[in-house]
Order: structure tokens, then C-alpha cells, then sequence
């Protein structure tokens, strides 16, 4: 089956090409999301003015996402967690996560944006990439530490009472 891609689809093409897939994969997924339309002879004359606004739109989104990378550059996360004294966290930190600290910060960015190949589940520092567009992506800097431990909390409290 052939289709026109209406979006971007990962793995398969960009908004306005005709690519050839599977006809379940096609009737099944692409059609009813309304992320393609079957490759019909009046639909790829519809595509040709699609792919015209396409360009037009994706200029000025590229323009925007730029805009947000500079902004979004010098941002640093930090997530305090539960971890074990091998540096395990107790859970991760997802890509759900940063999306919500980065909301706090002012950032509206979706969560499937933010790539992470799998949840941080060890502390320390890691470079996070967030796709902005199609050709602009933006890296941001995710620190994990540890939570204070209640015995660690306790210790300088304790000290501080035999001294007085």
C-alpha cells in the first residue's frame, strides 16, 4: 500500500513523502492517527499545497525552536533522590520527570522529546538531548544526587547538642 505521510513518522519519513508499508500497518496505525492518507492521484495533488504550507511551517518552526534552544542551553536540572550507598537509586528519573522540572522552569516541552535510551537510575551527572525540531536539538544537564539520610541529618544535631 502506498501513503503520503501527513507527519513525521519515526523510522518511515517525513511530512509529505509517498512511501510504500505494509497494508495492515497502514489501514491499522498510519490512517486511522490521520498521520497519512492513502497515495491517490487527487490526494497527491492535495499533497503538492501541503508540502508548499510544510515548508512554509516548518521555517517558522525551526525559527521558534532555535529561539527556545538558546534559552534552554544554560538550563541545569537537579533531582534529589532515595539511592543506596553504591549509588543505586531506589526508582529512576524519567523522561517524565525532566518534563515536569522543566515545566517549573518555565519550559512547556513534551515528554517525547526528551530522549533518554533508559530511566537514570544511578546518581551523578548526564547530558540530556531534547528534540526541538527535526534539526534542532538542545542538551541539557541532569544532575541526580542523594537524598540526606535521616542518620546523616541526625549526626550534626546530635554533635551540636553534646557541645553545648
Amino acid at each position: 500500500m502506498e501513503v503520503i505521510l501527513k507527519e513525521d513518522v519515526a523510522n518511515l519519513g517525513h511530512r509529505g513523502d509517498v512511501v510504500k508499508v505494509a497494508d495492515g500497518y497502514g489501514r491499522n496505525f498510519l490512517l486511522p492517527r490521520k498521520l497519512a492518507l492513502q497515495a491517490t492521484q487527487a490526494n497527491k495533488a492535495v499533497i503538492e499545497q501541503m508540502k508548499a504550507a510544510a515548508a512554509r511551517r516548518s521555517a517558522t518552526e525551526k525559527v521558534v525552536a532555535e529561539e527556545l534552544l538558546a534559552k534552554l542551553e544554560p538550563v541545569a536540572l537537579t533531582f534529589t533522590r532515595k539511592a543506596s550507598e553504591t549509588g543505586q537509586l531506589f526508582g529512576s528519573v524519567t523522561t517524565a520527570d525532566i518534563a515536569a522540572e522543566l515545566e517549573t522552569k518555565g519550559f512547556e516541552i513534551d515528554r517525547r522529546k526528551i530522549s533518554l535510551s533508559e530511566p537514570l537510575k544511578s546518581l551523578g551527572e548526564y547530558t540530556v538531548a531534547v528534540k526541538l525540531h527535526r534539526e534542532v536539538t538542545a542538551h541539557i544537564k541532569v544532575q541526580v544526587s542523594a537524598e540526606a539520610t535521616e542518620e546523616a541529618v541526625a549526626e550534626p544535631a546530635a554533635e551540636a547538642a553534646v557541645s553545648e
